[in-house]
């Protein structure tokens, strides 16, 4: 290789911006309840199913995915403050609640009630 050259890219740092981009996209995402609260419905229960089945649902499973990766980072810092189901409930419980417990359409009901559940 001639001095000054620089070798071609093998696509493996591409990928990694690429990842590191859409990470960085996901995270400044709302939650997924938060969406379905702002947006109140449509008042057509067939729009909001399409809604809900085309847009909030998979953004609930990123908000899923992602809840259950930052729950594992915190476990340092929950385990010794004690807060550990707290964090469980708001990060991971909630979330997939409202993405496979929730019926098609409703956008009204989301998650669990982790504040009744950390006052037990």
């Amino acid at each position: 290789m001639q001095p000054g050259m620089e070798e071609p890219d093998k696509g493996g740092s591409t990928l990694r911006r690429a990842l590191a981009a859409g990470l960085a996209l996901a995270m400044l995402l709302p939650p997924a309840p938060v969406l379905a609260q702002s947006a109140a419905g449509t008042g057509d229960r067939g729009t909001d199913m399409v809604l809900d089945l085309l847009i909030l649902r998979p953004l609930g499973l990123l908000t899923a995915a992602f809840g259950s990766a930052a729950f594992v980072v915190s476990l340092p810092f929950t385990l010794p403050s004690g807060s550990t189901g707290a964090a469980a409930c708001e990060m991971v419980k909630e979330p997939f609640a409202y993405t496979f417990t929730r019926p098609l359409g409703d956008l009204d009901v989301y998650g669990s009630d982790c504040q009744a559940e950390t006052r037990r």
